[in-house]
């Protein structure tokens, strides 16, 4: 597939008949596409309704991975649940029983970790639709595996199971939003399955605490359980109504398809000069990278890509969201009591929190694109610092009035959680990888975040009968630490397509600045554009129907001549 054009098909297309004639020639001699291929494959959505499909299918992944989070909380201090696996009853005479309590919540974490690791291996194998239903499949068979749980070995094994399934949907969601979303609106759509990620955990505190009533059978634990087969059934059917990423297409060489797609997505002809920067830009980025010898080598490259970077700073970033403390309060109903509140009581203030926090994430889905990502971490960042210390010295202050100011501090934590880490983790992570180790970057990144999920879960119980208030302590430090690294090791990412991303390493590579720097800059070249071109290294040759500029000499004097 020839990148070179000829001269004639340089030329701008008329409006014409003829002209759009002649742009139909040109796709297929410039890109080497037939037009009636890509009309084969064009998809049934377009604009607006694509995106929107392709958002429905991505929240209900994440409603799934919340419910999955928020449901146990309440569930394992209650009396049917305790019926059936006296294993997680603490009491005196076995103290042992607080890390086994533990472990049934963070067990889970143990398999979204091998679900993530494995999407090294079968993400870009199966494209990120399959992988999206073989972890929606895998889902539900766990999730029933769970409700008809009479052992504790079974509950164990089920809740690794779905795990699994859970950890391939995570790693593979955000990177099938993004690569569906227009850059435009990338931020607010993903960062909205953050907003939906809460919205799963508020639905299973509310359905949590009405089944907590029926007391007198284990429904009051099967049901809640059983729930969360309605979104992985509405997930594993919707998406086979959706097209692929036009990004896999292209590292699979269906470019056609590809065409077909990115058409769609921003509701234009595939003649539409856009349309063709955009389609260039993922080739291009594909281009850069076919030199490499395998998805998981190239992970530790330098160069122009700065894969090993990227892939440091996507782990380090999903690790830092888990050490924020959040899981206390979602995991936890039990905390509330902790503080002083009957069962009852503890289990309607959770759910409160959870509907207060699903409130307070529509703070950064509107902020997103207006703030940036980075200031949005730092900002929630030093906001959950202040409130970890001021709960540790309520904590050692230990009266009515604290307890009761140490409530509201929680939904406080919360807020700035919803700010800062929500759904940015996610959004970041799939933004910052290059193409071609998007799917294994966004493996390592999401494995990172259930490894620290799971010691974050199975250390809070023992933490707090051990060391009490000074568990605050702790997360107030890693808080503090985490504000450093963000400010100076973490790029700005918005307004950027994906392949621009690219752009912005490689001339830090180039001329040796800081990327952090290079990202806050206003002039940096779209990718598909000569500059991109020369700064990413690849020669093709090609014209778009817009014009490009000559490169600037603030650019040409930096950039060196590809070979």
């Amino acid at each position: 597939m020839s990148l070179i054009p000829s001269d004639q098909e340089k030329h701008q297309p008329s409006t014409t008949s003829e002209g759009i004639d002649t742009g139909h020639d040109q796709i297929d001699q410039q890109f080497d596409l037939n037009p009636a291929d890509i009309a084969a494959h064009t998809p049934s959505l377009r604009g607006r309704k694509l995106t929107a499909a392709v958002a429905f299918v991505a929240g209900t992944g994440f409603t799934l991975f919340g419910y999955d989070q928020g449901v146990m909380s309440s569930l394992i201090t209650g009396n049917q649940f305790e019926a059936s696996f006296p294993e997680v009853i603490v009491e005196a005479s076995h103290p042992n029983h607080a890390t086994l309590q533990s472990f049934t919540i963070a067990i889970y974490e143990v398999g979204c970790l091998f679900g993530a690791l494995s999407n090294l291996w079968v993400g870009d194998k199966l494209g990120r639709r399959r992988t999206i239903v073989l972890g929606g499949s895998i889902m539900i068979i766990g999730a029933i595996l769970q409700v008809t749980a009479f052992s504790f070995a079974q509950l164990i094994f089920s809740r690794i199971l779905t795990g699994y399934g859970n950890g391939l949907i995570t790693s593979t969601v955000p990177t099938y939003h993004a690569e569906l979303s227009p850059s435009a609106k990338r931020g607010r759509m993903i960062m909205m399955e953050g907003t939906l990620i809460v919205a799963g955990v508020s639905i299973a505190y509310w359905v949590d605490l009405a089944l907590f009533f029926v007391n007198w059978s284990s429904a009051q634990w099967r049901v809640p359980i059983a729930l969360q087969l309605v979104f992985e059934i509405i997930m594993v059917t919707c998406i086979g109504f959706l097209p692929e990423s036009p990004r896999w297409l292209v590292k699979q060489g269906r470019d056609a398809e590809a065409m077909a797609v990115i058409s769609a997505m921003e509701d234009k002809p595939f003649t539409d000069p856009e349309v063709q920067r955009t389609y260039h830009g993922i080739r291009e980025a594909v281009a850069v990278e076919t030199s490499s010898q395998g998805s998981l080598r190239e992970l530790a490259t330098g160069g122009r890509s700065q894969n090993f970077r990227r892939t440091v700073i996507a782990v380090v970033c999903q690790m830092m969201q888990q050490l924020t403390g959040i899981n206390l309060v979602t995991y936890y109903t039990i905390l509330f009591q902790r503080l002083g509140l009957s069962d009852v009581n503890a289990r309607i203030t959770a759910a409160a929190n959870g509907t207060e926090y699903f409130l307070a994430s529509f703070i950064a889905y509107y902020a997103i694109d207006y703030v940036g990502r980075r200031q949005l971490m730092l900002i929630g960042t030093i906001g959950q610092c202040i409130v970890m210390l001021l709960l540790a010295i309520l904590g050692y202050i230990n009266n009515g009035p604290a307890q009761i100011v140490s409530v509201v501090l929680l939904f406080g934590f919360n807020t700035f959680f919803a700010i800062g880490w929500l759904g940015m983790a996610w959004l970041y992570c799939a933004e910052l990888a290059g193409l071609r180790t998007r799917a294994p970057t966004n493996a390592l990144s999401t494995a990172s975040n259930w490894t620290f999920n799971f010691v974050v879960v199975m250390v809070v119980g023992p933490s707090f009968n051990g060391i009490s208030w000074r568990t605050y302590i702790v997360f107030a430090a890693l808080n503090a630490a985490i504000v450093p690294v963000v400010y100076f090791f973490f790029p700005e990412t918005g307004g950027r397509s994906l392949e621009d991303l690219d752009v912005v390493f490689a001339l830090a590579h180039i001329t040796g600045e800081d990327p952090v720097k290079v990202s806050l800059r206003k002039d940096i070249p779209l990718a598909g554009s000569r500059e991109a071109d020369e700064i990413l290294g690849v020669v093709t040759g090609v014209q778009y129907h817009h014009a490009t500029k000559p490169l600037t000499s603030s650019f040409s004097s930096e950039v060196k001549t590809p070979v």
